[in-house]
């Protein structure tokens, strides 16, 4: 992973139903980066699926400070979460949620059994999903008046930056978004740019 770029997927997604001696385990990845939209997936697929066994997952969310959590909801320990969360890594995936619901078929898997269908299932559903690569962004305040508009609006250009949200009464307000492995170099530009005052946000 380059220090300034992390994977995650665009939308949620579903997997194929994996079936393994009697049991079905469905696959649901999810786009996340809060825990409340994390606890409200979850909660939507517990009403959706109120007759299944199990609700098993795995997330991760952050670009640079990362934080992670499995769950086996009631499977032997390790034997859900951390196959699912495994998955998650394996794509090198951040701000992802991955749940696995378990419609138990009457006979035991085992350990071993449990750990390949939870597997399988995450797999399934991020097969299913768009991974994209995404930049992370360091977010700056400009602040300018009028005249300096066609000088700041070229540098921008010339370093592909993005406005993100602009304010134009007195003075110019633009809040822009800089890729972090450059974000050092566009400070210094408008740092040293008489007539514009920049920020981090």
């Amino acid at each position: 992973m380059k220090f300034d770029t992390y994977k995650t997927i665009t939308e949620s997604a579903q997997g194929e139903i994996f079936k393994d001696k009697n049991s079905k385990f469905y696959g649901f990845a999810f786009p996340v980066t809060t825990e409340d939209q994390i606890r409200a997936h979850l909660d939507r697929l517990k009403k959706e699926h109120y007759t299944a066994r199990h609700w098993c997952y795995a997330y991760q969310i952050g670009t640079e400070t990362i934080r992670h959590r499995v769950n086996d909801d009631g499977e032997p320990n390790n034997s859900a979460g951390m196959p699912i969360y495994g998955q998650i890594q394996s794509y090198e995936l951040t701000n992802v949620l991955i749940v696995v619901i378990r419609y138990y078929g009457g006979v035991k898997l085992g350990v071993g059994g449990l750990i390949n269908a939870y597997k399988t299932a995450a797999h399934l559903s991020i097969e299913n999903a768009q991974v994209v690569e995404k930049t992370i962004n360091t977010i700056f305040q400009l602040k300018f008046e009028y005249k300096n508009m066609s000088k700041v609006m070229r540098i921008l250009k010339e370093n592909q930056v993005e406005v993100i949200n602009q304010r134009l009464e007195h003075s110019c307000l633009l809040e822009i978004s800089v890729r972090k492995g450059n974000a050092s170099k566009v400070f210094e530009l408008f740092n040293a740019f008489f007539g514009v005052e920049i920020r981090e946000l």
